[in-house]
């Protein structure tokens, strides 16, 4: 005869197991997390509400189609984004990495955008060994300094080597070509350049990229003159003065919008620098082409999207689609940064479905061979995927020249090059001074 004690133990054991059971089933069907590292304080807040607006639209769009299939469980799981602000700062960075990696136990992490503050984090993510889509923080040290292992990290950005070499041979063949036309110059004259660089890895970067690029590629240009700042500073007037002094062509600075509206702004209303800035593709944003106003009239922009610019090519309505999906969303256009980011959280998707699991290393495998269609940015080849050496992937960058548009009340961009993209002529405005006509 079995006593009573005895079945109610052993129904106490079957509701155990089966509470277990069903507790690890919600375990392994719980969300997908996605750290998103973005600037949502500090100097470069701009950029990272853009960084964090977009990553929201993504994963939107992905929950709404039913979420990431993962293999190991046999089921469909939502994104939940994580936000990590880094404050714009190295120690910013720091903390919110590890909360997101330590606390939040996050699986894999998209952002980024300073240089010096994706190096001071770097590693962390390497003693953890997550995976980690770097949509910002152009310098190549990213993913190819030796001092820790970067083994999890793919760097979804041009290097400042890439867009770097882009922006210097556009002055050469276009700016100097334009510059020696209207002036009357010989065609041997050289383009004087001015840099003005943010002291940090992305602006050393930049800063290297462009010499080495008139180095390895024979290229007629002098620079006449090279300033540098610390990031975050918004008076430039000492080193513009003398940047003025130098008598410059053109002005490259390795800067931040935040950085970069001031500086123009200073360099025309306050110093009389009647010249052609160029700019980096992060300042591609709404908040850009509000801020330089008509002082930023007729300057240059690198770039891989455009808030306000569509490039010819398979892209074009997707890009279109995902600026007025965003607009719908936020009341406003997204920028460069945002695009980047819109990408990275769809790429950690593609890849965790390739892993069939959430495990890192498996997904950091799956990253390492991954292909898949390019999205609203244009790739080489039309393909999305990293590099073997250095886990980079590669884009096809575009150069817009700022026009103001009285109908905006703010300036717009015109595609100028290259060739296969090119929406309009590069044009010297009546005020633009140039250099001497003898080389320095």
């Amino acid at each position: 005869m079995v006593r009573p004690g005895y079945i109610v133990v052993v129904l106490l054991l079957v509701l155990a197991l089966a509470a277990g059971c069903t507790e690890q089933k919600a375990q392994t069907q719980e969300a997908l997390k996605i750290g998103v590292v973005a600037s949502m304080t500090g100097a470069a807040s701009t950029t990272g509400k853009d960084i964090w607006q977009s990553a929201i639209i993504a994963a939107e769009e992905i929950n709404a189609r039913g979420g990431v299939y993962i293999k190991d469980i046999n089921a469909r799981v939502p994104i939940t984004l994580i936000q990590g602000d880094d404050e714009s700062s190295r120690e910013g960075g720091q903390k919110a990495v590890s909360r997101l990696i330590t606390q939040d136990g996050v699986d894999i992490l998209v952002g980024g955008f300073s240089s010096a503050v994706v190096s001071a984090h770097q590693a962390t993510v390497s003693e953890y060994k997550v995976p980690y889509i770097i949509t910002g923080a152009s310098t190549p040290t990213i993913t190819q300094r030796t001092d820790i292992d970067t083994g999890t990290m793919f760097h979804y950005c041009p290097t400042t080597d890439d867009y770097g070499e882009q922006t210097t041979l556009f002055a050469y063949e276009v700016i100097r070509k334009a510059i020696n036309e209207k002036f009357g110059y010989p065609d041997s004259r050289p383009l004087r350049m001015a840099l003005i660089i943010q002291d940090s890895p992305y602006g050393k970067g930049v800063q290297k990229a462009v010499k080495e690029t008139i180095e390895k590629k024979n290229l007629s240009i002098v620079i006449v003159a090279e300033e540098t700042y610390k990031m975050g500073e918004t008076d430039f007037r000492t080193q513009l003065t003398s940047i003025k002094a130098a008598q410059p062509d053109v002005v490259y600075p390795a800067a931040f919008l935040n950085e970069q509206i001031p500086m123009v702004t200073q360099a025309r209303r306050d110093v009389g620098l009647d010249t052609i800035f160029l700019a980096v593709e992060c300042n591609d944003d709404p908040d850009y082409y509000a801020g330089l106003g008509k002082y930023g009239e007729y300057s240059v922009i690198e770039t891989r999207f455009s808030p306000y610019a569509v490039p010819k090519g398979p892209v074009a309505d997707d890009m279109v689609a995902f600026r007025e999906n965003f607009h719908k969303r936020w009341g406003s256009y997204p920028g460069m940064m945002g695009a980047s980011t819109y990408e990275g959280i769809y790429i950690a998707a593609h890849a965790v479905e390739n892993a069939g699991t959430r495990e890192k290393a498996a997904v950091t495998r799956a990253l390492a061979t991954l292909e898949m269609p390019q999205m609203v940015e244009a790739m080489k080849d039309g393909i999305i995927k990293f590099s073997r050496d250095y886990r980079e992937a590669k884009f096809d960058l575009f150069m817009e020249q700022l026009v103001w548009n009285e109908t905006a009340g703010e300036l717009r961009p015109r595609i100028v090059w290259p060739d296969h993209m090119k929406e309009a002529d590069f044009v010297l405005p009546d005020w633009y001074v140039p250099g001497p006509a003898a080389a320095p």
